[in-house]
């Protein structure tokens, strides 16, 4: 069946172009025109967030940060060895990939640390990058709790996603 759905996708586009009496080239090319113009537009923002987040990796603070932070997860029973990816996660999605990655090395998938890692990296999204993102293309400006309501938010679910599995 999922060999079907692009191809029944792709028809179904075409049969709403034709009813609503709109030229489907036409409108694909107009689509892929906004979707450069977007991607031009929006580059060095990504660009300033992935060199800044790969500094800050490179150089050793967020393992200074995540070790630093260490007590706090101890008084909300998370595991130390999951610091640095809960603090990198918001920032990077491959960075916190390649920590996940080294979880489940060490410390295997199946393990109670892989598999809150596993919960705080599929619950969780990178709000920095899809902040720069969505604020650089909208007209928003007072962004006073966007950021800090999205990274409560994400530790809280992080939090309880790994509490959850103690009991599962």
């Amino acid at each position: 069946m999922s060999a079907y759905i692009i191809p029944i996708l792709f028809l179904v586009v075409l049969l709403l172009s034709f009813v609503r009496r709109r030229e489907p080239y036409g409108g694909f090319i107009d689509g892929a025109r906004q979707a450069v113009d977007l991607t031009i537009n929006v580059f060095p923002y990504l660009l300033a967030v992935m060199v800044a987040v790969e500094a800050f990796r490179v150089s050793g603070a967020s393992a200074y940060l995540a070790n630093a932070i260490e007590p706090a997860l101890r008084s909300v029973g998370l595991p130390k060895e999951l610091a640095e990816l809960l603090f990198l996660r918001p920032v990077s999605g491959a960075g916190s990939l390649a920590v996940l990655d080294g979880i489940y090395t060490n410390y295997g998938a199946d393990s109670y640390i892989g598999r809150c890692a596993s919960v705080i990296y599929g619950s969780s999204e990178t709000v920095f990058y899809i902040s720069t993102i969505y604020f650089s293309q909208s007209r928003v400006r007072r962004l006073r709790y966007a950021i800090p309501v999205a990274l409560v938010a994400t530790y809280t679910g992080c939090i309880v996603g790994c509490f959850l599995l103690k009991f599962f």
